[in-house]
């Protein structure tokens, strides 16, 4: 996949907590900062919706808000719910709506409120990200706002695979032509992935992917103000949303200031509590609090070895996300893989240089990327007594190039009446070959194979499936992987030219 440059080219990284956007500028790739308030300068545009009635602030602005609006955070893990109803405020918002005005806002601020020199009414390109295990409908959905909100979309790549061409383009004296293999740990504040990068020349393969699409940054936090309510001697069932999002915006903070000399963390709970008396404070040993976030680092780890190969082929382990930065997991990722571990120097912005360079034809590479998910249906059998699981798509499938598809195809004579098909995507498929991690519903979708059956107002599920006496008709599935991970999928009678296809729409 290579990727074209023009005047005004940028990778953006939409985070769970922060968003960054990277520059394309003549074999550079600046991060842009944005005008804060109070004259602060951010190296990133805060990924925040704030809320009052029916009125709707982001980013910058919904950050400055006052006490009288509902500030959202980590609003991309809805996205994991699909485009689903949200009722933020006294209004009900479709995912799509919220992406879309958060991202018109970033939009607006690139051009009036930070230090990038695009073109203020000219179009504005963008080579986007999505976790390497986000599923057909999340990766829509982004795709589709980022459109919606005025960005001419190039591509979408996954975080990590972006993260690889950040990681070239610094390390590129750690690769040989017996080490090619970077694993690139990804941490974030919402998923943590992983991939293996083969690194030939300026030819990136992707070769494996691992991913926990609900484990990221905000679990820490979680953990922090866990221990800090504990405490203080406080349950959850005593807090407002309110108050649990504002101990939770602190102990983000207290976290991302942790550095390795770091002995304790003073948690001004009281200030949670109520904004005007200070005076109560609970001081967590930073030693506990790593040793109660062993086990979500573990979860990481245990991702990660199973796709690293044998250690004469592994140049290095590659960290970045702005989750990456606790010490705990530094710590713990060199005492399991030693000096093998890079972490980026710009561990929250890596995903978005990465993207900028991407863009950039003269810096020469390309990439091959994996499906990364298991795409799969559920299909009756034995006239309907059993249902069995048939892979369509799992996580070796090469991504195609742009304006390309990676077709799938199969050809039978139907020996039912009716088709009942259940599409799924999920995270891997276990040794007996039964979905496996994070299974998301794409599409239910019943197609009459008799043809009394088709153009009726009969409610098609509840028609019994049945085995028939006489050969059904010459029938064609076809599913379609495009270059942002999308599948689109049609069943066909050969014989009639009857057909139903589904495919993601800004309604699903």
């Amino acid at each position: 996949m290579v990727f074209p440059m023009s005047s005004s080219t940028l990778g953006i990284d939409f985070g769970t907590t922060r968003t960054v956007v990277a520059a394309c500028d003549r074999g550079n790739y600046p991060v842009i900062s944005f005008n804060g308030g109070n004259g602060e300068v951010l190296e990133w545009y805060p990924s925040v919706i704030a809320v009052r009635g029916s009125e709707l602030k982001c980013g910058l602005d919904a950050v400055a808000a006052d006490s009288s609006w509902h500030v959202v955070r980590s609003f991309k893990r809805m996205l994991g719910t699909g485009s689903g109803t949200i009722v933020l405020g006294d209004k009900s918002w479709s995912v799509l709506e919220l992406m879309t005005v958060f991202l018109a806002g970033l939009r607006r601020d690139l051009i009036e409120r930070s230090n990038w020199e695009g073109a203020e009414d000219g179009p504005i390109q963008a080579m986007i990200a999505v976790p390497a295990h986000a599923h057909s409908a999340q990766r829509f959905l982004t795709l589709a706002a980022f459109r919606a909100a005025g960005f001419e979309v190039a591509g979408v790549l996954n975080e990590p695979s972006a993260a690889g061409f950040e990681y070239a383009h610094r390390h590129r004296n750690t690769l040989t032509s017996r080490r090619e293999r970077v694993a690139v740990y990804d941490l974030g504040g919402g998923t943590f992935d992983a991939s293996l990068v083969q690194m030939s020349g300026k030819s990136h393969d992707v070769t494996a992917t691992a991913g926990i699409g609900e484990l990221g940054g905000d679990d820490f936090d979680a953990v922090l103000a866990d221990m800090a309510l504990a405490a203080y001697g406080h349950g959850h069932a005593d807090l407002t949303d309110a108050v649990r999002q504002r101990l939770l915006d602190h102990c983000r903070d207290l976290k991302e200031r942790l550095n390795p000399s770091s002995r304790k963390i003073t948690v001004e709970i009281g200030a949670c509590f109520d904004l005007v008396h200070f005076e109560k404070t609970v001081a967590i040993p930073c030693a506990d609090y790593y040793l109660a976030c062993a086990p979500l680092i573990a979860q990481t780890i245990s991702a990660l070895e199973k796709l690293l190969p044998a250690e004469d082929e592994l140049a290095g382990i590659y960290v970045v996300g702005g989750a990456s930065a606790l010490p705990a997991i530094a710590r713990a990722l060199r005492d399991k893989f030693g000096r093998r571990v890079h972490r980026s120097p710009y561990p929250s912005a890596a995903a978005a240089i990465g993207l900028a360079i991407a863009m950039d034809e003269t810096a020469g590479f390309q990439l091959h990327d994996r499906f990364s998910r298991v795409f799969g249906v559920f299909r009756e059998t034995r006239s309907g007594v059993d249902i069995s699981f048939d892979p369509i798509f799992t996580s070796t499938a090469e991504l195609p190039r742009a304006q390309e598809l990676t077709v799938s195809e199969r050809t039978y004579r139907a020996a039912h009446n009716i088709g009942y098909y259940r599409y799924i995507e999920c995270g891997s498929l276990d040794p007996s070959g039964v979905p496996h991690g994070d299974i998301k519903p794409f599409a239910e979708l019943i197609f009459p194979f008799e043809s009394s059956l088709r153009g009726t107002d009969q409610d098609l599920s509840t028609v019994k499936v049945a085995r028939t006496i006489k050969p059904g008709p010459k029938v064609r599935e076809r599913y379609a992987i495009d270059a942002a991970g999308l599948v689109e999928l049609t069943i066909t009678d050969l014989d009639s030219g009857y057909e139903r296809r589904v495919r993601l729409t800004s309604d699903r």
